[in-house]
């Protein structure tokens, strides 16, 4: 396929939303029991709250540019009941808007402790948006994720681990954001969030491994011979057939050379997973918040050439029309 860069940036913005989002809540919810200390309410959880949102709001924009008609875009949200890109389409906003409320809600402090148990132990209303949130999150990367793993044809994105990598990978980034904005906010929370880091980017190095491993021995279920109907061992195309490009010769083929795709394989092997982990490492060991703010800058770099190859990788069975170009 012929990776468009809107929608990896859509993607790979939302999914840092996404991700730090999550680690405000499971922040909140360890202070919540006692687990962590309590921070102030406004400076680090309405802001944070704001900066995922902001992440948010960025994916929603790009998304537009991946539009003929943008005018139209409202009707994306019209065949929720077959389409995963509806469902996207619709869970985006309402995940948005809880994060707003989430955000706002601490900004104003309006965060009635509803009751607090024997163990001191608090359920406050932020954590019931909050969980409201998380939900939606999760149901946003699932929508995204499925969106390209219930494609049958595409036999490199049909697996379970295009969802896993989806959730993990903009997770990882999201927790990596937050260990950065923790530990000039609540430098407290810092080694939590680093260690979290560090778990998430290694639980999506070996699911984003397995899914290289995996698409490397897939056998293609249609060749040249079926395409045209001809059983003869030795068929070589000479020409598409016509003498200009097509939506198919741009839209399906990414016309990158093989050296370029391995090249960006290793890279954002490196770039995603390795080297911030190394970062986040002596990050935390430091307290130095510009070693942190690299790993999160140098990790988004990574998932970009990741999403990159995640679609230039997928083999459209279309081609086999038009190998030669």
């Amino acid at each position: 396929m012929n990776p468009a860069f809107s929608v990896i940036f859509l993607t790979t913005l939302i999914g840092v939303g996404q991700g730090m989002f999550l680690a405000l809540f499971t922040g909140q919810s360890y202070s919540a029991v006692e687990l962590l200390p309590t921070q102030d309410s406004a400076h680090f959880y309405g802001t944070g709250a704001m900066l995922a949102l902001l992440f948010l709001v960025g994916g929603l924009v790009a998304s537009f540019f991946h539009l003929g008609r943008p005018e139209r875009a409202w009707r994306a949200a019209t065949q929720w009941r077959t389409s995963w890109l509806s469902r996207e389409v619709i869970v985006l906003p309402i995940m948005m808007g809880l994060v707003f409320f989430y955000s706002l809600m601490h900004w104003f402090e309006w965060d009635t402790v509803l009751f607090t148990t024997k163990a001191g132990a608090r359920l406050q209303l932020t954590l019931i948006i909050g969980t409201l949130g998380m939900l939606t999150t999760f149901a946003l990367f699932i929508c995204t994720g499925m969106i390209y793993a219930c494609l049958k044809f595409l036999q490199e994105w049909h697996s379970p681990l295009t969802v896993i990598n989806y959730i993990l990978l903009g997770t990882a980034s999201g927790f990596t954001l937050a260990t950065a904005f923790a530990n000039i906010s609540a430098p407290e929370l810092m080694r939590f969030y680093a260690i979290w880091s560090m778990i998430i980017i290694a639980a999506g190095f070996i699911t984003r491994s397995a899914s290289l491993v995996r698409n490397s021995r897939i056998k293609a279920k249609s060749t040249i011979q079926t395409a045209i109907g001809v059983r003869h061992t030795k068929i070589q195309q000479k020409a598409m057939g016509f003498m200009g490009g097509s939506v198919n010769t741009r839209d399906f083929f990414h016309h990158a050379t093989a050296t370029f795709l391995k090249t960006m394989k290793w890279s954002f092997l490196l770039l995603a997973f390795v080297v911030p982990f190394i970062l986040l490492w002596v990050g935390m060991d430091k307290h130095n918040s510009g070693i942190l703010i690299a790993a999160f800058v140098v990790q988004y770099i990574g998932l970009l050439a990741e999403r990159w190859f995640f679609f230039a990788q997928a083999n459209h069975p279309q081609n086999l029309y038009y190998q030669t170009i």
